[in-house]
């Protein structure tokens, strides 16, 4: 069952759904819109002949750049950067997000692959975003950025989320991938 204002607004008033901070004009129809923080982790122009190792957690760290206090994001045409939502969420241990790009932003070439809130997250959302357009794209800190919906699971989850990204704040680098 997707959420809707209503249950959303009552949720976030009665502390089960922690999103700080809070505005009230950022609760949408079926879900909340995030905004942009002002951070932003690039790629570093590492040359043709580098091969990225994702279990290698020391080449993770060399291989990216992170920028903070930005008044705005330009993202070149093409390239894929990691942002961050301003606002902190803590989530239920019984409601699950769904995390999409606000439309507006695809239809200038855009493109976010869908995240999952998992049960009892809390932290900020590191966004995964791919310019897709020919040319460079501006961004600004505080613009509605991503939309969460969200879904009531059938009961609460025994294991409420405690992986790696939780707590987190601003962009966080992926995490070494284990074989």
């Amino acid at each position: 069952m997707i959420l809707s204002d209503f249950d959303l607004k009552n949720m976030i008033a009665s502390k089960r759904l922690l999103i700080d901070p809070f505005s009230e004009s950022i609760v949408r129809e079926n879900g909340v819109d995030f905004r942009l923080a002002d951070e932003i982790g690039r790629h570093k122009q590492m040359g043709e002949d580098f091969v990225m190792d994702p279990s290698d957690k020391d080449m993770i760290g060399s291989a990216f750049q992170i920028e903070k206090e930005v008044g705005e994001i330009v993202v070149k045409g093409k390239e894929q950067v990691l942002l961050s939502t301003n606002e902190f969420i803590g989530m239920p241990d019984d409601v699950v997000g769904f995390v999409e790009l606000r439309s507006t932003w695809a239809r200038h070439g855009l493109s976010m692959p869908p995240t999952i809130i998992d049960a009892g997250f809390k932290g900020t959302i590191t966004l995964e975003v791919i310019n897709n357009a020919p040319y460079k794209i501006r961004l600004r800190p505080m613009t509605r950025f991503a939309h969460i919906v969200f879904i009531k699971a059938t009961s609460r989850v025994e294991n409420a989320y405690q992986g790696n990204y939780n707590s987190q704040r601003g962009v966080r680098l992926p995490k070494p991938v284990q074989e």
